[in-house]
């Protein structure tokens, strides 16, 4: 539809060039000669051809990837288990088994780049990274700025606390010392929620989740924004998991989605219809099964 307006509108523009008269005057005051005239309107058309040009640009996001044979991922080194660096060194997750998955059946390589989860759009629109895989909430926002697979993953922001903390839900935040991370959707889920904002005033920020979590469990802060994906699993992983709990507010549900450059549908497109086609032979649960025990995906709604 946006390609279809681009057209219409240079086309009204191109037929008001029927209504322009030689009666025009220079910026001078002087009437305008013929061969004036006429060099305006060429001009003027050169402009138009050129805007047309652009709208007709064809989208070439795929046959980049493809051309140069690698898709270079953004990804957030701190975050399980989406994507995150084991014992032996090594870059692991959920999202890291997904995309080489879906980039060996597109015939291209993987290059994993791990980014600053605050500046992850200048990554992408300055090239550096062909898509951000890392667990990404798809906020209108985002949608705006970016073009965006189908929702793969079901996520919630939730409320974490230490079991020892006398908090029992969100009435008892009031003064409390609330953390969450930098340009996460959790900042977005605050931002919207005033009455959690004037209860706990201005929210500690991190630059991961993982540090937040381990200022949590020392007592730096009393009471964590964090996405259920990565919570949840952090939680289950300790020692003793008892230690912390989940309040019963459920602040936000949202989805995850891969974002390209705005325009890139081509790329979007084929890697949707990768995670599509993993899912119908099994390979989805397969990989998810690895890292999830509750089949949380969402790719099955875009398979019929």
């Amino acid at each position: 539809m946006e390609k279809l307006e681009r057209y219409l509108r240079f086309i009204r523009e191109a037929e008001r060039l029927k209504d322009v008269l030689r009666t025009a005057h220079t910026s001078t005051g002087r009437h305008e000669s013929t061969a004036e005239h006429s060099w305006r309107l060429a001009l003027l058309a050169a402009v138009l051809t050129l805007c047309f040009a652009a709208a007709l640009a064809e989208d070439t996001g795929l046959a980049d990837v493809k051309a140069k044979g690698t898709l270079v991922m953004g990804f957030d080194e701190e975050y399980p288990p989406m994507g995150f660096v084991d014992e032996n060194g090594e870059y692991v997750g959920f999202d890291i088994d997904l995309a080489k998955e879906v980039t060996d059946r597109l015939g291209v390589e993987l290059v994993l780049q791990p980014i600053s989860w605050d500046s992850k759009e200048l990554e992408l629109s300055g090239k550096n990274i062909d898509c951000i895989w890392s667990g990404l909430t798809m906020t209108p926002e985002r949608i705006e700025q970016m073009t965006f697979s189908i929702p793969y993953l079901a996520n919630e922001q939730i409320l974490v606390v230490r079991s020892d903390s006398g908090i029992a839900s969100e009435a008892d935040l009031s003064g409390k010392v609330l953390g969450t991370q930098a340009g996460s959707s959790s900042v977005d889920v605050l931002n919207a929620n005033p009455d959690l904002m004037a209860a706990i005033g201005e929210p500690q920020l991190y630059d991961d989740f993982v540090t937040a979590l381990m200022d949590l469990k020392l007592g730096g802060i009393d009471v964590l924004l964090i996405d259920s994906v990565v919570g949840n699993y952090y939680i289950a992983q300790q020692d003793d998991p008892t230690q912390f709990t989940v309040l019963p507010e459920v602040l936000e549900a949202e989805e995850y989605g891969i974002a390209f450059r705005k325009g890139e549908q081509t790329l979007a497109d084929a890697v949707s219809q990768q995670l599509i086609d993993m899912f119908k032979d099994g390979t989805l649960d397969t990989i998810r099964a690895k890292w999830f025990a509750n089949d949380i995906t969402l790719v099955a709604q875009y398979a019929n």
